[in-house]
């Protein structure tokens, strides 16, 4: 006998507010087989707020067991099972888990839908201020500076919005490194603790912003940089080809190749960026 197989669904919570919930997500909690949880405390706190009891098996689903529970779940829903996936906030596989469960099931012909929920990356765009008709999600950055500075070196150029994922406690450093490879003047937003009571949009310049976090920032972040501008050569400046040339000596590369780089990039002599850097040496 053939078994149709179930149902995967990837259903979006409240970033803050539990009034955001969808009301599909009540009718799934409801009524899925099993509901796996990236934190099942949190997911009683929020089945609790929304006054819904699960009639299914409720499992945990997170970083630490993503990999060995992904198996489980396939089978479940091959057996039949209509399997719901939160997160504690967001869309599940958005800098969450979830991920591999989606391409698991995509392997075995599993139908997946979803319930559409809040976005703290769509939610901090539209706050910001900054353009989105075209805009990259960079998630979370590197917690070594070294790391960091080699990933911001290469979006450097990028000519859209881009948004970040960041803890409080690095955001400072963060904004620092940003500030040092994409440039003090450089327009962002810092969106703090979104739909929460203690909500915030701080909005600047990345040289304004790093030296705000400096005193400390608490709660959910989410950063959200201009991209670069369309800058033709006549428009590089001396001072700036030396800036992008240090971006590139601090991630590790050696002069002479930091400058052939910086050279291709801005569509100048490598002797243009070469006698900057001497001139700046110089002052």
């Amino acid at each position: 006998m053939t078994v149709t197989p179930g149902t995967l669904v990837l259903a979006g919570t409240p970033i803050g507010e539990i009034a955001d919930a969808p009301p599909r997500l009540a009718e799934e909690l409801a009524g899925a087989d099993v509901v796996a949880a990236e934190d099942t405390r949190r997911l009683r706190r929020l089945t609790q707020a929304l006054g819904v009891t699960p009639k299914g098996r409720v499992v945990s689903y997170f970083e630490g067991n993503e990999s060995a529970r992904t198996p489980e779940l396939v089978e479940e829903l091959l057996g039949g099972a209509r399997v719901l996936l939160v997160t504690d906030a967001g869309m599940p596989s958005v800098s969450d888990p979830g991920y591999r469960l989606v391409a698991a099931a995509v392997e075995r012909d599993v139908p997946i839908t979803a319930v559409p929920g809040p976005s703290a990356v769509l939610t901090a765009l539209a706050l910001s201020g900054l353009p989105v008709d075209r805009f990259c999600f960079e998630g979370f950055l590197p917690r070594k500076a070294g790391e960091r500075l080699t990933r911001l070196r290469e979006v450097a150029e990028e000519r859209r919005t881009m948004v970040y994922f960041e803890a409080p406690h690095r955001l400072d450093d963060t904004l620092a490194a940003m500030a040092s490879v994409f440039g003090e003047e450089r327009r962002a937003a810092v969106c703090r603790e979104l739909t929460k009571t203690y909500e915030e949009v701080r909005r600047g310049t990345l040289g304004e912003l790093a030296a705000w976090a400096a005193e400390g920032v608490r709660g959910e972040i989410t950063v959200v940089v201009e991209g670069a501008p369309d800058k033709g050569p006549e428009e590089i400046g001396p001072e700036e080809l030396v800036r992008r040339v240090r971006v590139r000596e601090e991630a590790g590369e050696r002069r002479k190749e930091a400058i052939a780089a910086v050279a291709v990039e801005a569509g100048l002599p490598k002797r243009v960026v070469f006698d900057a850097v001497v001139a700046a040496k110089t002052k």
